[in-house]
């Protein structure tokens, strides 16, 4: 009997999920176009963007953590019919997230003076800094974007933003093609051509949700009265305390695979460039199960800020659910197809061999993947932060890299080492944090 309402979970998840999903994806297609696009001007600029692309990952996917404090606390709030405090919580977390964008740039002009340190292939390290600068500033506005998108999302306004952000990604195409190559007339930048598009897109798509955001009727009593005035420092303090241990937590996961991209720009540009397509597709099928987990952590948010805490687990596993059928799909998908999906981006004949095997051992890590991002978001809906932090630290950089640094260099695996260490670090989260979500909703249930 209990089937029944487990499978009404899943419809109820799926629904908020299915533009969560899309609105992740679109804004995950910016980067597969990019790498498809730079791709062919040489495996040096194809090594020199996955090295830049790398670097700007550990501030936006910290950016993400910090600002995952806003759905929480948007959902509490509507399931309180609070909307005084929903626009609060808008207004607060558009302060954190330019703050987080002013450290970005500066952290990022620290960066370019210090790339010849970092070990790579010296023709990499001296065409990188060409895009490195477009897409740290472009950063800034991503930022703002995450804050309106997730204020959105917890109100249950998915699909506007979706629909805004997959134009961004239209218009990347098309400053692309005109800037890379220098089509229609335009200047010919190569790799500077695509920061540039990437930058005016982030900042068109910032700019369509502020007026979208600001013109709905249905949400003027959601948005804030006054924007940009100064911040409570108590809520201020509050979304950062919850947000900086889910920021740590995602900082802990992404900067290990910064550290793998690093560890396989020392075998090679070959390796660097075939590991920079692994890992482009393998986080374009993350995507599914994150928009599944936000949906979660929504979903718990809101009933707990309705008083009524007796749903954590059924959500749960009806994500847990969805994301099995997911992965069967894409396993075989990827398994079966992970030649012609690298030949997409890559002309070398050894680099595309090289990836279509990093691409195989992708498949096998995402249920893994799947469920420890599933587990996360349903612990931040419970706001358990702190355990996810430390255990992500513990999993990847105490267990999942030295093992992958041993596979790759004393067992001779090179970079298909690195990534089996990865697998490693995914499945104990995966392990830890799904027992650590179980004992603490039986906690709240009981409560």
């Amino acid at each position: 009997m209990r089937s029944i309402p487990l499978f009404a979970e899943a419809g109820a998840t799926l629904r908020l999920a299915t533009p969560l999903i899309a609105g992740q994806l679109s804004q995950m297609l910016m980067g597969v176009v990019d790498t498809a696009m730079i791709g062919p001007l040489g495996t040096t600029e194809l090594a020199a963007s996955a090295l830049v692309t790398n670097l700007s990952h550990i501030p936006l996917v910290f950016a993400i953590g910090l600002l995952s404090a806003i759905p929480v606390r948007v959902s509490q709030a509507r399931g309180a019919e609070d909307t005084g405090r929903a626009g609060a919580v808008l207004r607060d977390g558009l302060w954190l997230a330019a703050g987080m964008g002013a450290l970005t740039l500066l952290g990022m002009g620290l960066i370019l003076t210090q790339l010849h340190r970092l070990g790579q292939d010296p023709a990499v390290t001296e065409m990188a800094p060409v895009f490195l600068k477009w897409i740290a500033l472009s950063m800034v506005p991503a930022f703002l974007s995450l804050a309106v998108k997730g204020h959105a999302d917890a109100l249950n306004r998915p699909w506007p933003p979706f629909w805004i952000t997959l134009g961004g990604v239209f218009l990347n195409v098309l400053l692309n093609w005109l800037l890379i190559r220098g089509n229609a007339g335009c200047p010919a930048l190569g790799l500077a051509g695509a920061g540039v598009a990437t930058l005016i897109s982030r900042s068109a798509i910032l700019a369509g949700l502020m007026i979208w955001l600001r013109s709905s009727r249905s949400l003027r009593d959601w948005i804030p009265r006054r924007w940009w005035s100064r911040p409570d420092p108590r809520s201020l303090a509050s979304l950062a305390g919850l947000g900086l241990p889910a920021a740590l937590q995602t900082l802990a996961e992404v900067s290990a695979f910064v550290a793998s991209t690093f560890l396989a720009g020392t075998l090679g540009e070959t390796a660097l460039a075939a590991h920079h397509v692994a890992l482009v597709c393998a986080a374009s099928v993350f995507m599914v199960p994150l928009g599944l987990s936000m949906a979660v952590t929504v979903r718990i948010g809101a009933a707990i800020g309705s008083g009524s805490p007796g749903a954590p687990r059924p959500v749960f596993l009806s994500a847990l659910l969805l994301a099995a059928g997911f992965t069967l799909v894409s396993f075989g998908v990827i398994a079966g197809g992970r030649r012609g999906i690298a030949a997409c981006f890559i002309p070398d004949a050894a680099t595309l061999e090289t990836a279509a095997a990093l691409l195989l051992i992708s498949a096998v890590f995402q249920a893994g993947d799947a469920v420890q991002v599933i587990s996360v978001g349903a612990l931040r809906g419970l706001e358990d932060v702190r355990f996810p932090a430390r255990a992500a630290f513990a999993a990847h950089w105490l267990l999942g890299l030295p093992v992958g640094y041993w596979l790759a260099f004393p067992r001779n695996m090179g970079v298909t080492g690195i990534w089996w260490g990865l697998t490693f670090g995914l499945s104990t989260c995966a392990l830890l944090f799904s027992l650590r979500f179980w004992n603490r909703s039986g906690a709240t249930r009981s409560g």
